[in-house]
């Protein structure tokens, strides 16, 4: 039995079945480059679901959480620490929100959103007590506690997990005709991917987040983007929602804010909301603004901005389309994304066979969905790097077609 499989049958058999995974075993990387137990190497295609933006183990953050390491890693909001504020300090500014707050992970930065837009409704809107509702789209993917399993359209994340959590209504994704008819007295909040990763990489219509800024701003309801995905320049802005000039009211954080070595997320929104949302004691978590995650978080802003991560996410996304749109094959259905961040759409569910068949000429990229394949690389990912990838893809997809 070789070290892979040897590796692969342990996890089999103590862990819990909840993931079905490319089967390469990884030990070790750098960069763009990953490493298997057998010292195979490959293109990561997958960013850990665009948490690793930076590339792996970049320099500065990792010097950043060793030289943290040394002094404190946690005291818990009990008491306080001194990197949470010059942190957040940075956030906001960056952001040009008064206020954030921290979590862990992103579905607790969404819990997080979820529980200020109520409270808001609540204490400035006036919406009758447990009555306030929530927004959201089809095929959304948010999370998946049992509140946000609730609202999922997924019944693979949904089935059996039961009862769900009231208070949402769920609209069809790019239809603000929808929207608007779904917005009652009691609606509080819009929760919206600016682009659907989990979904295929479900890229809206040419202004649809400005008119849904339209009319949250027109019913006095609160404009939540979710940018776990789509933020600290995956898609060619910091966060995806300003391609179209939103100013979301609240944004959800998380994956690249913790430069792919430690989970770190949160939300930002303004005082309003902040201050009728929380209180001591309502809300919060015991890791949450921790120390090592606000130093390690403050590296991977800096390293975004001072590589220009987000510009050169947008040029090397246009040139990495562009290249597979070349690929003739009548299997391809559509490339569509935005930044470094592209769904291959295929016209049958071979997407995870292609991505088996990629592993083996060293590339790690991901279904979605059975016919699409996410390609979301490391931001310092270069042309000639990605150039090389695609002649791999068009490789296996032509061996596809029996070209």
């Amino acid at each position: 039995m070789s070290k892979t499989e040897q590796f692969i049958s342990e996890v089999d058999r103590v862990s819990a079945h909840n993931y079905h995974p490319i089967p390469a075993v990884i030990s070790h990387a750098e960069g763009i480059w990953m490493t298997d137990v057998e010292g195979n190497k490959y293109i990561d295609m997958l960013s850990a679901y665009s948490a690793v933006n930076q590339g792996h183990r970049h320099p500065k953050i990792i010097k950043a959480m060793e030289e943290q390491a040394k002094k404190l890693t946690l005291t818990s909001r009990a008491f306080h620490n001194d990197q949470m504020g010059p942190f957040l300090t940075k956030l906001t500014k960056l952001t040009g929100y008064d206020k954030g707050l921290m979590m862990n992970t992103g579905a607790e930065a969404v819990e997080t959103a979820i529980k200020a837009a109520r409270r808001w409704g609540y204490n400035k809107k006036n919406v009758p007590a447990n009555k306030a509702k929530i927004i959201v789209c089809e095929d959304n993917f948010h999370g998946r506690t049992t509140t946000i399993v609730g609202f999922s359209t997924d019944p693979l994340c949904q089935t059996g997990f039961g009862p769900y959590t009231p208070g949402f209504e769920i609209i069809p994704y790019d239809d603000t005709d929808a929207l608007e008819n779904a917005i009652d007295e009691n609606t509080v909040a819009f929760l919206v991917e600016p682009i659907q990763g989990e979904a295929g990489v479900k890229v809206p219509s040419e202004g649809y987040l400005k008119r849904c800024r339209e009319i949250t701003k027109k019913h006095n309801v609160l404009l939540i983007c979710d940018e776990i995905q789509t933020g600290f320049g995956r898609t060619g802005k910091m966060f995806c929602s300003e391609w179209d000039n939103v100013r979301p009211d609240i944004i959800t954080m998380g994956k690249a804010m913790g430069g792919g070595v430690y989970p770190v997320s949160g939300i930002v929104a303004d005082d309003e909301i902040m201050m009728a949302a929380f209180e001591p004691g309502n809300h919060g978590s015991t890791f949450g603004g921790n120390p090592m995650a606000c130093a390690i978080a403050s590296a991977s802003i800096d390293v975004i901005l001072d590589e220009h991560l987000a510009e050169r996410a947008h040029e090397m996304g246009e040139f990495f389309r562009g290249e597979l749109r070349k690929i003739d094959s009548d299997s391809i259905k559509i490339v569509r994304g935005r930044g470094l961040l592209t769904g291959l759409e295929f016209n049958t569910p071979c997407a995870h066979d292609i991505s088996v068949e990629l592993m083996k000429h060293g590339i790690l990229a991901k279904d979605t969905h059975g016919t699409t394949i996410r390609f979301a690389p490391p931001l310092v990912i270069t042309k000639d790097e990605l150039a090389g990838a695609v002649e791999k893809i068009a490789k296996v997809i032509g061996n596809l077609n029996g070209k």
